[in-house]
């Protein structure tokens, strides 16, 4: 998940969003009159801030860019990484949030420099040439930019190794850095492309419509798993730092507010959790087991769809992530038998399938409804203060060690000064039930602590990866609850 990347597909946003720009740019020329006016009157009242004519308009415009890294949006509504950011910067002001997506990234910077929007969170590497037009704000990620070829094609060392048509996202720090090789590599050539972002750069790469293209290493690991072909070849650079752009001037006000905002979300955790919640579970990609499951999407799942579909229905889920659980228990596989005897599609061991009052583990219905009703125990026994996503996180834990286990670890994450209620932090402890220094701590004692950590990290890939091959099939599953919702305010 955003994921989290949810894998949806990216809807266009409707040129009336230029509106907010020209509301923007109509008070800044209102300030200038009025300075004028002031100065002509001898007025001696100062004029207000940027930060005070935001919060007086009730409006914070941000300009950002479709992307899985930055904002879509999804079947849930607006959702990325930069719009999670740039929404509780706005709940911190106290004023409503209005996003502007130009139609090229081009637009991005130029807009902010002129005062036609407050700021630009856009997933924006900070360069000497970029900080020539607009101020930076503090730095709140690395990324490394790689270039990226098809598995299957040689794979180049240097650039000098490049035998076919290089693609760049036109006016992207990209495009800069390649400027600034022309003289180690003078027969270097690339195209610029101003009408495609980079994922659909990644794609004409994935479909063999172009050789290589240039990727933040963010990016490339989101759509790894969607695009199993892609493989990064070099890093063209040291990692490099993302911020904010804000137009350059003498108002401090709304620049000052923003670094305190990362201040404060730095020491908060904030800006931890949200990183994990949109990259901690696509850290490592596993090609093999990526095509797998792409295949048995195609072969397996077919079957038991509408199984899936009513069992969910039944128990207020959605469909996909049931599917996920089932797929990281059993492969889909009806016969499934583990070498501890648990069974069947959604692996259910003896005494949990005679609780839920299954007669036939090995019944593809009865294990998928089974399944699904004991996995929402396991949520319901989450204390209801937790909010979405790490409510599921936490819940499909317990589904794997036991409630009890899952609990013991959130007792050791509050001991370690933790955030028990946050998978981010019970994620890191959970490991420790393996170790007779903390198990013997606890009251339910030793657990495979690692293998629950890498139980919900898989199914939350397998989730995404579910949404996104049925949203990019144009397949809209309207009649079931919507996925997890990745921007819940209460982070």
């Amino acid at each position: 998940m955003g994921f989290e990347s949810t894998g949806a597909r990216f809807q266009p946003v409707s040129q009336a969003v230029y509106s907010s720009l020209s509301r923007v740019r109509t008070a800044t020329v209102c300030i200038a009159l009025w300075l004028f006016f002031a100065l002509m009157l001898g007025a001696c009242s100062e004029p207000p801030t940027l930060l005070e004519q935001i919060q007086s308009r009730n409006e914070l415009v941000v300009i950002t860019r479709n992307s899985p890294t930055t904002y879509y949006v999804g079947s849930t509504g607006p959702a990325g990484f930069e719009y999670a950011l740039a929404r509780r910067f706005a709940e911190q002001l106290g004023v409503e949030l209005h996003i502007v997506v130009p139609p090229n990234f081009n637009d991005i910077l130029p807009l902010v420099a002129r005062g036609d929007a407050h700021l630009a969170a856009a997933g924006l590497t900070v360069t000497d040439k970029r900080r020539e037009s607009v101020r930076f704000g503090p730095v709140y990620q690395e990324i490394t930019p790689q270039l990226v070829y098809r598995r299957g094609s040689v794979r180049p060392k240097t650039f000098d190794d490049l035998e076919g048509r290089l693609e760049v996202v036109a006016g992207s720090s990209h495009e800069e850095h390649l400027e600034s090789l022309r003289d180690e590599y003078p027969d270097l050539r690339w195209q610029e492309n101003e009408n495609m972002e980079s994922e659909e750069l990644l794609n004409l790469l994935w479909l063999k419509l172009i050789e290589y293209t240039i990727a933040d290493s963010n990016e490339l690991s989101i759509n790894q798993r969607f695009y199993p072909e892609l493989k990064p070849a070099f890093d063209i650079s040291p990692p490099r730092p993302l911020a904010w752009a804000f137009a350059r001037s003498d108002d401090d006000s709304l620049y000052n507010a923003a670094v305190d905002f990362f201040t404060v979300i730095r020491e908060d955790g904030t800006l931890d959790q949200l990183i994990e919640r949109y990259y901690g579970h696509i850290t490592d990609f596993d090609y093999v087991g990526t095509r797998r499951y792409q295949a048995h999407i195609e072969q397996r799942l077919p079957p038991y769809l509408d199984v899936f579909k009513n069992a969910a229905e039944l128990v207020g889920m959605d469909w996909r992530l049931i599917a996920a659980i089932s797929y990281q228990e059993s492969h889909w596989d009806k016969d499934a038998v583990s070498p501890t005897g648990v069974r069947g599609l959604m692996m259910l061991t003896q005494a949990a399938a005679k609780d839920l009052g299954i007669e036939d583990r090995l019944d593809p219905v009865q294990s998928i409804l089974g399944g699904a009703r004991y996995f929402e125990r396991m949520r319901q026994k989450i204390p209801e203060r937790i909010a979405e996503p790490d409510r599921t996180w936490l819940a499909l834990a317990a589904y794997n060690v036991g409630y009890g286990h899952l609990e013991d670890a959130r007792i050791l994450t509050q001991k370690n000064g933790g955030n028990s209620d946050k998978w981010i932090d019970v994620k890191e402890n959970l490991p420790l039930l393996s170790q007779k220094k903390w198990y013997k701590q606890t009251r339910y004692g030793y657990a495979r602590g690692r293998e629950p950590v890498r139980y919900v990290e898989n199914i939350r890939s397998y989730y995404d990866i579910l949404i996104w091959w049925y949203t990019e099939r144009g397949i809209v599953e309207a009649e079931v609850p919507k996925p997890l919702q990745l921007d819940s305010p209460a982070l």
